[in-house]
C-alpha cells in the first residue's frame, strides 16, 4: 500500500481521556511510525475540508476517540474514510484500573506509560495495515 495510514484522535477538548487520544496519536506519527502514518486534525474532517477529506478517503485509518460518543469514528466514516480500526481510550483504560492519568491539560507519570504502551499497540496495528508486517 503506498497510501499512509490515517491516524484520528478526538478532539476531546477539556478531557484527559482526549488527551490522551491525542497524544498516542502523536506519538505513533511522529515518532515510532512517521514515514507511513500521518494525522488529521478532527475540526478539518468535522467542516469538510476538501484536501484532508481526499486524505481520509484514499487510505485507511485508525481512529482514537476518548469517550463513548466516537466522534472521529463517526466523523471519519460520515466524511466517506475507511475505518481499518476503532480504539476507545475507555476500553484502553481497563488495563489501568484506578490509575489516574493526569489532568485535561497535562498527563502525569502515570497518563504518559498508558500513552507510550497504547501508542505501540497502535503503532504495530499501523504497521499491519501498511503491510509491514
Amino acid at each position: 500500500m503506498s497510501n499512509k495510514v490515517n491516524v484520528i484522535p478526538c478532539s476531546g477538548m477539556g478531557k484527559v481521556h482526549g488527551l490522551l487520544a491525542r497524544e498516542m496519536a502523536l506519538k505513533v506519527v511522529q515518532e515510532l511510525c512517521p514515514d507511513i502514518s500521518q494525522t488529521e486534525c478532527l475540526a478539518y474532517i468535522v467542516t469538510g475540508d476538501q484536501e484532508v477529506g481526499n486524505k481520509i478517503q484514499s487510505g485507511q485509518c485508525i481512529t482514537i476517540d476518548g469517550c463513548p460518543l466516537m466522534c472521529a469514528a463517526k466523523s471519519v466514516n460520515h466524511a466517506g474514510g475507511v475505518i481499518a480500526q476503532e480504539l476507545r481510550v475507555l476500553d484502553a483504560l481497563k488495563s489501568y484500573r484506578g490509575v489516574k492519568p493526569g489532568t485535561a491539560t497535562a498527563l502525569n507519570e502515570a497518563g504518559w506509560k498508558i500513552v507510550d504502551e497504547t501508542a505501540e499497540k497502535i503503532a504495530m496495528q499501523v504497521k499491519e495495515i501498511y503491510g509491514e508486517e
